[in-house]
């Protein structure tokens, strides 16, 4: 249905909704009037009984018409039928009510005759607000009403009957035009909600395209980033493995390459497992007092070399301020804000401290290149970096600040960002109070360091990939494991048949072929061995809806690719857990 039709429909719609009360109230009026003049001696019963007789019956008509439309009001429908009925009731009322009233009061009673041509004037000024969205009904209704009064004015010949007929065409021309205007306003009106019903269809079906095609978005990055991380990871674990067989200077040099552009891969993956993690709602908050001086000193630490090797100058400022919040997912904040300052200032220097206020404000100053009013809001997103468009990687993959607003939504925090094109930038990142006192360091939530060597024992690792057991394989041998390696569930069931050594810990891909998930698989085993063997998930997924299954499998998750000190240390802390575990049951 076009514009023209929808307008229609609403016309009609509006004249019949409109249209009872005042239908209702003339046919009171009418009937008290009647009654009234009976009363007087100024009109006889029968022409009373006849004009009442006929109100009612064209009213009711009308009525129910009204009440028929009522039930299909909501529903498309052809108009012109129901406009033509109303039309028609309308030329009944008008006609009835114009010719029936002089008729009653044709007599030389003038004050009566005035009153009479008042409930005209009434009727026809209120038949604006009834039929006035619908113009022909109204000029129908009007004409109808008009006609007879004003033929039978002109008709006396006398100065008074003349002259209320000139008032009375006057009237009529001045309600006509007030009429049409306020049906071009109600049309127009009707006409905007229309447009603006079909701009929000149209901005609803581009949502909708929008969204699905961040879905397929997300679903292409985490497919594409499990089948990149798998090389990569294999990668790491046969780059750990080479450097425990001896080389020359020239050929560690070449691995100490390779490995770092191993860990530059590792850093992209970060950022986007990063991303992941946070959408997926995986990433919890434990909100302590701590102290924040430490933490910047922790932070600005690690990047002063970086900052020096630019001739930049990275300063903070003493604080013995005190804040409650996560201090592990704060210093990531604070991290990717300082990175980017130093990454982003060419000379001069990167300031950081805290201000106070109704919040502790924690800033980050740099004479960096700035931004532009237009580029600021736009930092936030995924990947996009300004002055950049060669995509150097050594300003890093745009991820950074993608991250810093995903944790200060998480932390309830408010990020403020005030910068000017060739003077710098200034993050501000707000922090609740804290009403204790906290610890003078704030470690960020990280574990103790567990001591790692004179490692021995059995690993199962299972993983579908044929160069990640191969590398997994000497990797841990090199550290002294002895090491069965699988493809899937049922393959190791079938190695460790005749092996009788249980295993000291088990290594998983969390997704494995013919979808066998890596948990399920770690369970199988350990109910073989019927010991709560420790068990370790790998994955190179990032696919939101994966990770939160993952997370809630309970056992430890690692990301590919993996450090090879993160590896080491994580074996480490589930083999020495499970042994004090042990130690204490035998004690008890």
């Amino acid at each position: 249905m076009h514009t023209g039709e929808q307008v229609r429909v609403e016309q009609i719609r509006a004249i019949y909704r409109n249209s009872t009360p005042g239908t209702v109230t003339t046919l009171i009026t009418v009937t008290v009037l009647t009654i009234g003049l009976v009363y007087i001696d100024a009109a006889t019963r029968t022409k009373a009984m006849i004009f009442i007789a006929i109100m009612f019956l064209q009213t009711g008509l009308r009525l129910y018409l009204y009440y028929a439309h009522s039930r299909i009001a909501r529903e498309p429908h052809d108009w012109r039928p129901w406009a033509s009925g109303f039309t028609l009731g309308a030329l009944a009322g008008g006609l009835t009510i114009g010719a029936g009233s002089i008729w009653m009061v044709a007599t030389q009673h003038t004050e009566l005759q005035l009153i009479a041509l008042l409930l005209i004037f009434a009727v026809t000024g209120g038949a604006v607000g009834a039929f006035g969205t619908y113009l022909p009904a109204f000029y129908t209704f009007f004409s109808a009403i008009a006609i007879a009064p004003t033929v039978w004015l002109f008709m006396q010949a006398d100065g008074l009957h003349i002259t209320i007929g000139a008032l009375f065409v006057l009237w009529f021309l001045a309600v006509a035009e007030q009429a049409r205007r306020a049906s071009a306003v109600f049309v127009e009106s009707i006409r905007l909600r229309l447009e603006n019903v079909d701009l929000v269809e149209d901005l609803r079906a581009e949502k909708a395209l929008a969204e699905e095609a961040n879905v397929a978005k997300s679903r292409f990055l985490a497919s594409a980033s499990h089948d990149l991380r798998q090389p990569v990871h294999a990668l790491s674990l046969f780059v750990s493995a080479l450097r425990a067989h001896p080389m020359d200077t020239e050929a560690r040099g070449l691995v100490d390459h390779i490995e770092g552009s191993v860990r530059a891969l590792g850093g992209l993956f970060g950022g986007l497992l990063d991303i992941s993690r946070l959408d997926a709602g995986v990433v919890d908050v434990n909100r302590v007092a701590f102290a924040i001086r430490p933490l910047i000193e922790r932070v600005c630490r690690d990047y002063d070399g970086q900052a020096r090797s630019k001739g930049l100058a990275l300063r903070v400022r003493p604080t013995r301020a005190v804040a409650y919040s996560d201090p592990m997912l704060c210093e990531r904040v604070l991290r990717n804000i300082v990175a980017n300052a130093v990454a982003y200032t060419d000379r001069g220097k990167v300031l950081v401290g805290c201000r106070r206020g109704p919040d502790l404000r924690v800033q980050v100053w740099d004479t960096g290149r700035g931004m532009s009013e237009r580029e600021q809001p736009l930092v936030f997103q995924e990947f996009y970096q300004v002055g950049n468009p060669e995509r150097d990687r050594t300003r890093g993959v745009g991820l950074g600040l993608a991250i810093v607003k995903r944790l200060t939504t998480l932390l309830n925090q408010k990020l403020e960002l005030r910068s000017q094109p060739g003077k710098g930038s200034c993050f501000t990142l707000h922090i609740p109070y804290a009403n204790a006192v906290a610890p003078a360091d704030a470690g960020g939530g990280q574990p103790p360091a567990v001591a790692v060597g004179g490692e021995s024992g059995l690993i199962l690792v299972v993983d579908d990939e044929g160069a990640i057991q191969i590398a997994m394989k000497t990797l841990l041998q090199s550290w002294g494991y002895s090491v069965i390696v699988a493809g899937s569930g049922d393959e190791m069931l079938a190695q460790i048949a005749t092996h009788r050594e249980v295993p000291r810990l088990i290594i998983c891909d969390y997704r494995l072929r013919e979808n066998e998930i890596g948990s399920a698989v770690i369970e199988r085993l350990r109910s073989e061995y019927n010991d709560d063997i420790p068990g370790m998930l790998i994955t190179g997924d990032t696919a939101p809806d994966r990770l939160k299954e993952a997370q809630a499998s309970g056992y430890l998750l690692l990301h590919k690719p993996v450090p090879n000190s993160r590896l080491r240390e994580a074996i480490a802390q589930l083999i020495e857990s499970q042994r004090s575990i042990g130690a204490a049951s035998g004690g008890s």
